[in-house]
């Protein structure tokens, strides 16, 4: 009787995550400038509801007498997720939640307005009050966890991750990388590959051909869609998944790669087990496997010669044959596995990337605990981006620490899920390799069937019934660690 009654509750804690996810959606894609507050009031309401729901007396009563009584393998996984996210929900109150909603959604809000007018000193203060707000979170957390302030909040991202842990794989990355980078623009100028033909490119064609590789990727438009925004993002819920890019008509590849980005983590929603999708074991793991779904389509697949062989004629036939003409795989492969250090996270090659990751992750460690002051953060931003890129970021708050929405809307913990997740992602598909030796042929024909029933047997199924170290030894036979994707980048650009 209690396992029913949870399950009930989860249904319509389900209902509600539903309906919060289509507001944030709608928010980021087309909501008027002047509905904000109104949308931020709405928000918080609901995320409350859903804090008072989850955390009810009634509630622990019936997971413990659930936990004391139910036999069933499946559904004691099923429960001990269900406790994780449980006390987790519980290190926080209802007012809280709702207060610090409300904060983070006029920060995300003011930033787009300001973001690009270059405004830090008009973003600062709403900047300081999230900033304050993560560490009474972290706080809070950490008291009822037993955990640092910041692993508290990685937590939340990624179950198990913990700064001991995630700090020396970074230092192992920093140190490879500080190497790889000059010996591999030094072996890019060697091979001088011809340019992509400029724009433009409408739109309109653009998201023609992102929407065919969709198709051929296995997404099922059924229960999803593609959109724009000024961000590219995956958000809703399994059985109705919102996806958007960003266009330039002067190039099509950045909007084709954020789409094949945002499919995989589409794909991972899509694939998750139907029945257990309303429970917290039936949902994701992780950002980390999240976006090791999302890096493996896109780096992985879609930055591969094999992948080319059948996307370039979808690219002629929707950007036009005479546009293309002339352009063969290797054009193709030049522009997409191009290592260039840039200010933009978003737009940066798979090698740089993790720079930009770790940066983020040294700033948020400080500013949790209190070493590192928000006003201060432009200043540390550039010392750090010289270090790491040899960038001069001085004055340029846009392209600086005002790039990301992650901040604004409060996400503290989030950005080491994405390097973790480029690891996850390259050792996933050695293990592929392993598995599915034919595996480049069936890319070349654009056939994704046995990939993705390799993916959905791995990763999709065993949501959040595994821990992610388990899920990854399961899937590689090994826990996660930089090895694979070292390999990988020396295989691809040496």
């Amino acid at each position: 009787m209690s396992f029913d009654r949870l399950d009930a509750l989860c249904h319509r804690l389900d209902a509600l995550d539903h309906a919060q996810a289509m507001l944030g959606v709608d928010e980021a894609v087309m909501m008027p400038e002047g509905s904000g507050s109104a949308r931020a009031a709405a928000m918080a309401e609901i995320a409350a509801l859903h804090h008072d729901m989850s955390t009810a007396p009634e509630v622990a009563e019936w997971l413990a007498t659930a936990e004391a009584t139910e036999s069933d393998p499946l559904r004691r996984a099923a429960l001990r997720e269900f406790r994780r996210v449980h006390t987790n929900l519980t290190c926080l109150s209802s007012a809280f939640v709702a207060r610090q909603v409300k904060a983070r959604m006029a920060a995300e809000q003011l930033w787009r307005t300001l973001r690009p007018r270059n405004d830090w000193a008009g973003f600062l203060p709403a900047f300081r009050t999230v900033v304050e707000l993560a560490r009474e979170e972290a706080a809070r957390r950490a008291e009822v966890l037993k955990l640092a302030p910041y692993d508290a909040l990685m937590e939340q991202f990624d179950p198990g991750n913990r700064m001991a842990e995630v700090t020396p794989v970074f230092r192992t990355l920093k140190t490879f990388l500080t190497d790889f980078i000059p010996r591999a623009m030094a072996a890019q100028a060697r091979r001088r590959t011809k340019a992509l033909p400029r724009g433009p490119y409408p739109v309109a064609r653009q998201k023609a051909l992102g929407e065919a590789v969709m198709a051929a990727l296995g997404f099922d438009f059924s229960h999803g869609r593609l959109d724009q925004s000024h961000h590219p993002f995956c958000g809703g819920v399994p059985d109705d998944v919102r996806m958007t890019t960003r266009y330039r008509s002067s190039e099509f590849i950045s909007s084709l790669m954020g789409i094949v980005h945002e499919t995989g983590h589409g794909l991972y929603e899509q694939g998750l087990p139907r029945d257990w999708r309303h429970w917290p074991a039936g949902k994701a793991r992780g950002m980390a496997l999240h976006e090791s779904q999302s890096l493996f389509s896109e780096m992985q697949l879609a930055r591969r010669g094999a992948f080319w062989k059948f996307a370039l004629p979808l690219a002629r036939k929707h950007l036009g044959a005479a546009k293309l003409k002339g352009v063969t795989t290797a054009v193709i492969l030049g522009a997409v596995q191009r290592v260039q250090p840039g200010l933009i996270r978003v737009d940066a090659d798979e090698a740089t990337y993790p720079l930009h990751i770790m940066l983020r992750y040294e700033l948020e460690q400080a500013l949790i605990a209190g070493t590192l002051k928000p006003e201060d953060v432009p200043e540390a931003w550039d010392a750090q981006m010289k270090a790491a890129l040899g960038l001069d970021t001085r004055g340029n708050f846009r392209d600086g620490p005002m790039q990301d929405v992650h901040w604004p809307s409060g996400a503290f913990g989030y950005f080491p899920s994405y390097t973790l997740g480029a690891l996850a992602a390259a050792q996933q598909f050695a293990a592929l390799k392993r598995d599915l030796p034919e595996v480049e042929a069936f890319i070349a024909r654009g056939d994704f069937s046995a990939l993705n029933d390799w993916r959905r047997r791995n990763v999709w199924e065993k949501a959040s019934f595994l821990s992610t170290q388990e899920i990854m030894r399961q899937a590689t036979g090994a826990p996660l660690s930089p090895a694979a994707f070292m390999a990988h980048l020396e295989e691809r650009y040496l």
